[in-house]
């Protein structure tokens, strides 16, 4: 059974500084893939970044280039998310997610109103990220 346990959430200012982890078991990170997604309209979640095989591959959403950094540490086999500069519009809920097909999360990060079943893969319990000006 995979496990995701993500820490790391919290409120901050403008400008300010954040760092998630997603601590995996049952789910080997550096021989698969993971994303970052955040809470959009309604149950939507909007792909945020996201890795391949094993990290080497990355990719980060437009709005967070720059300024969001995704990362593994292999030996703890957990995921970072590093997010800078902060703004208001970072506000929302954060989920790591270890998906059942890596070609599904390539096509989900970018993805528009995108809202995942229930045999999509394994899911952190979500991190709370606030931005207060």
């Amino acid at each position: 059974q995979i496990q995701l346990i993500e820490s790391g959430g919290g409120s901050v200012q403008v400008g300010g500084s954040l760092r998630l982890s997603c601590r995996a078991s049952g789910y080997s990170f550096s021989r698969n893939c993971m994303g970052w997604y955040r809470q959009g309209p309604g149950d939507s979640r909007e792909g945020v970044a996201g890795f391949y095989n094993g990290g080497l591959n990355t990719w980060h959403a437009d709005s967070v280039k720059g300024r969001f950094t995704i990362s593994l540490d292999k030996d703890k086999n957990t995921a970072y998310l590093q997010m800078n500069n902060l703004s208001p519009d970072d506000t929302s809920i954060y989920y790591c997610t270890a998906p059942r097909f890596c070609q599904a999360l390539m096509a989900t990060l970018e993805a528009r109103g995108f809202r995942p079943t229930v045999d999509f893969g394994a899911w952190g319990q979500g991190s709370q990220v606030s931005v207060s000006s």
